[in-house]
């Protein structure tokens, strides 16, 4: 039987529905435990309560882009080894997808309504930067990376103190994204232009500023 060659509309019908396959088994299998189950919940106020459910949606809306991100670059990727790296991050960001959205639940809060647009969005900035070529992709998750752990870093000042929940969960997801951010440039990736950089901070404004409200 002869191999068969599918189109890029044909890979990205498939890619999306083995993404759609893995979030289902994650889902089961419920992936790794939350390092907030084993933490007691405290008390928080009505104006606390929705500045973390603020933060909290902002990181979920994050990983939603961070899964378009790496769904468009390994779709377009050139090599092997950079698809799979890609897909072993994608999954530990499922793992955050998850722990973010049962917080969420957890303080009544809601997912973002506009998650379908960063998905879109995302997914588009991930496929172009695949097409740039690997290396160039490589440095944009790193540089993507590195904002996020700025990111990350901040919302740990901002949340209460008496938080643990929440800042547990934070902590663990910082981790994961720096080392996803170092496998990157340790394969191949190179650093980015200021005006590259500059303009994934916008997009990234956009995204916290909007999402911590809706």
């Amino acid at each position: 039987m002869s191999e068969r060659h599918y189109g890029i509309i044909d890979q990205l019908i498939i890619r999306f529905d083995q993404h759609l396959t893995r979030h289902r088994t994650a889902e089961k299998a419920a992936g790794r435990v939350s390092p907030a189950d084993a933490v007691p919940d405290a008390t928080l106020n009505a104006a606390e309560r929705q500045h973390v459910e603020g933060l909290m949606r902002v990181n979920h809306a994050g990983e939603v882009a961070a899964q378009a991100l790496y769904q468009g670059q390994s779709l377009t990727s050139r090599d092997s080894v950079v698809r799979q790296t890609m897909y072993r991050s994608a999954d530990e960001e499922i793992d955050h997808l998850d722990w973010c959205r049962k917080r969420l639940d957890e303080l009544g809060g809601h997912t973002s309504y506009l998650n379908p647009l960063w998905y879109l969005g995302s997914f588009s900035i991930g496929t172009l930067a695949g097409l740039a070529g690997d290396k160039w992709s490589l440095g944009f998750i790193a540089e993507t990376e590195r904002q996020v752990v700025e990111h990350l870093q901040g919302h740990l000042q901002r949340l209460p103190e008496k938080d643990v929940k929440s800042r547990v969960i934070l902590q663990q997801m910082m981790e994961d994204e720096m080392h996803h951010g170092t496998v990157a440039m340790t394969i191949g990736g190179i650093e980015l232009p200021a005006l590259v950089k500059s303009g994934m901070r916008l997009c990234s404004r956009v995204l916290t500023r909007t999402a911590y409200w809706i």
